[in-house]
Order: structure tokens, then sequence, then C-alpha cells
């Protein structure tokens, strides 16, 4: 498998997909010119909501990719979507509510197609919640579940759960008066692994990357990636360490 697994699309005050522009380019160079996307987590982009926030969803993104004369096609405009899927060259999955995302997966009968052709060597790129759905399930979203998706069993590309846009709780020194109150990401996630004792989660800070080749896995970006495991004390994965599908 060939996997590009990116925590966000975008840096504050950096244009869309900027940070990771780099990373794209050196991920799809020698690729096929046509990308299929799936833009189902896209609910709310550019003023448009769904159903034609996917046109804009496309659009934005068609754009970033023109500088790499590569074209890109929406599963929301074939009319048979797992037949697009069975011949795609590379599949791209965009982020937004990965609850939606995972809702039309199911509902146009995608994760095994898509699961099948990644499985086959087609290269799969996904970003914030299209990072989510390559893991077992949905479950270590940040996401509001704005629809009840038919199953959260998502595309288990790799063994472990990711958080995209991963927060460290707020340092100990920090003003009262702004310190949130309720649960951090730590203790969410770590309510996650009590009754998912089995599982690792890789929490993906922004500006950070998981670039998969075949099982071996190598950290990409600016920042240090934390592994969280059940009773175990978390691990920092700095920029440039490789590990395998364990995350060890």
């Amino acid at each position: 498998m060939k996997l590009l697994l990116i925590s966000n699309s975008t840096n504050y005050k950096e244009p869309y997909l900027g940070w990771c522009t780099p990373l794209i380019e050196e991920f799809i160079q020698k690729s096929a010119k046509e990308i299929v996307f799936v833009p189902y987590a896209g609910v709310d982009v550019g003023g448009e909501v769904y159903p034609k926030s996917y046109d804009s969803y496309t659009a934005r993104v068609q754009k970033v990719f023109d500088q790499f004369n590569k074209k890109i096609v929406s599963v929301h405009t074939a009319k048979d979507p797992v037949a697009l899927i069975n011949k795609a060259k590379m599949i791209m999955v965009g982020g937004g509510n990965t609850f939606h995302l995972v809702a039309e997966l199911h509902r146009n009968k995608l994760i095994e197609p898509i699961r099948r052709k990644v499985m086959e060597g087609v290269p799969y790129i996904g970003w914030s919640a299209g990072s989510n759905v390559a893991c077992p399930t949905l479950c270590t979203t940040n996401d509001m579940p704005i629809v009840m998706p038919e199953s959260f069993k998502c595309l288990d590309l790799v063994p472990f759960q990711i958080n995209p846009h991963y927060i460290d709780p707020y340092p100990q020194d920090i003003n009262d008066a702004i310190r949130h109150g309720g649960e951090t990401r730590q203790v969410r996630i770590n309510e996650y692994l009590a009754v998912n004792q089995n599982m690792a989660v890789a929490g993906l800070r922004e500006g950070t990357a998981l670039w998969v080749d075949h099982e071996r896995i190598t950290l990409r970006g600016t920042r240090n990636m934390i592994v969280l495991r059940y009773g175990k004390k978390p691990v920092e994965k700095k920029p440039g360490d490789e590990f395998e599908f364990d995350l060890k």
C-alpha cells in the first residue's frame, strides 16, 4: 500500500493545502493524470451547503492540483461511483465532517471497493476526515455526529486509530481565566482506549502526516506525533522517524 495520511489541510493564515503541497507533489509524482476524489465530508464549503458543497469542494481541490497537471474527478458526479472507484489509479478523500463522510461511503457502497483498490496498490491520499477513515473505525474523530452512519466501520487500511488535529493539554501556567474546564483531547482518547484496550491511537498534530509505504511508516512534517496506548506512557515520534504498523 501507498498512503499519505495528513492531519490538516490548512495551517493558520496559509493557503488551502499550502503546508502539505510539497508532500503531495512528492507523493503523486509519476502517478496517473486523473485522481478520483471523495468529497462527502464537505458539508459546508465555500458558502455552499450539502449537496451543492460537493461541487465547491471539488473545484477548490482542482485549483490546487492544477499546478500538478492533474484532473480531479469526483465520485459525486459519477452515475456509478463504484465503477469509478474500480477503475481509479489514485484515490483521494478530503476532510470535513467524518460522520457524514462515513455515512455516504456506506450509503454508496464504497467502503469495500476503496479498500480493495488501495490494498491492490492504488495510492491513497487523505486529510483530516480522509485520514480518519483510513483507520478501522471513525471512533477517534473530533467531529459532531450530524448524521447516523450505517456503521462506524471505515476502510481499515491501517490497524490503529488516528486522531487528526491532536491538541495538547493546556500547560499548567496558562491563565486560569482561559483554561478549559472540561475534558482535554487526551482524556477523551483515554476513554476510547479504556474500552478498546488493544488499540493504539496516533495523535497527529497540525502540520504532520503519515507516509505509508507497504507496512513501513514515516512521520513527515514539522511537529511530533504522540502515540497513546491503554495503561502506557504516551510516546512521542519525531519528524523523520520510521516505524511499523504497530507504531513501534
